[in-house]
């Protein structure tokens, strides 16, 4: 089972914010997931980034890769991620 931490999209359309999860490769976009990690809303200016460190920490000390688009993201958290 290799995981990816990805966004999966959610709100309403036109309205959309992010949920950072912790989902493995096979499972949809916005389907099934393991874990939430965190939430993403681009709307909001500045964007605002919530993120449980310690779990994302964890998961990629388990070998979860993020995306680039969320290793961006915890980066501006200063949290080092390794891109799939």
């Amino acid at each position: 089972m290799a995981v990816k931490i990805r966004l999966t999209r959610m709100g309403a359309r036109s309205k959309p914010y992010y949920r950072i999860v912790a989902a493995d490769t096979d499972f949809p976009r916005d389907g099934k997931f393991l874990e939430i990690l965190g939430n993403y809303d681009p709307k909001k200016n500045p964007a605002e980034i919530t993120v449980k460190e310690d779990r994302v920490r964890k998961w990629l000390a388990k070998g979860a890769k993020a995306t680039l688009t969320v290793s961006n993201l915890l980066k501006t958290k200063g949290i080092e991620a390794r891109v799939k």
